[in-house]
């Protein structure tokens, strides 16, 4: 049977902590679907589409080609689990406000779909501080991303 997981967020643009977590999911599940949320109140930096060929640019550098994918979803998370029979929700960990919020979460999603299991990893202490929203504002100001994202975002971003 193919373990797969689901790991939600914007991805925009997608961080070193983001690998990260994608990297762990790989360790533990057989496929990780990237599941890129779109919220429409929020006007992205990056296209669906352009995140959508980093992640997969960033999963052949991982060795994980045929092993991520990556999808656009604007509905519950656990209706996506659902219909690409996932049984994992990967979510990174920088600090307590983000567990605080996760918890909340994982409860509501066990709520409505007690099979799906939430695993939460920790961010490494190099990636603790890196988020997207701080990524984009360095990057809007033309400064360095590079010690944040993985270099096909880096290239991306000073396009």
């Amino acid at each position: 049977m193919t373990r797969i997981a689901l790991f939600p967020g914007s991805f925009d643009p997608i961080t070193n902590g983001h690998v990260d977590v994608i990297r762990a999911g790989l360790a533990m599940c057989d496929e990780v679907i990237v599941a890129i949320g779109q919220n429409p109140s929020k006007t992205p930096l990056l296209s669906v589409d352009q995140r959508q060929r980093l992640i997969a640019e960033i999963a052949d550098d991982l060795g994980g080609a045929g092993r991520v994918t990556a999808t656009a979803f604007d509905g519950l998370l656990v209706d996506l689990a659902r219909e690409r029979g996932a049984a994992v929700v990967l979510r990174g960990l920088r600090d307590a406000a983000d567990f605080a919020y996760e918890m909340q979460m994982a409860g509501m999603n066990a709520a409505m779909a007690p099979s799906l299991e939430t695993v939460f990893v920790p961010a490494r202490p190099a990636n603790r501080h890196v988020t997207a929203t701080l990524v984009r504002q360095i990057a809007g100001m033309g400064g360095d991303v590079s010690p944040f994202v993985p270099e096909p975002v880096r290239a991306a971003l000073s396009r």
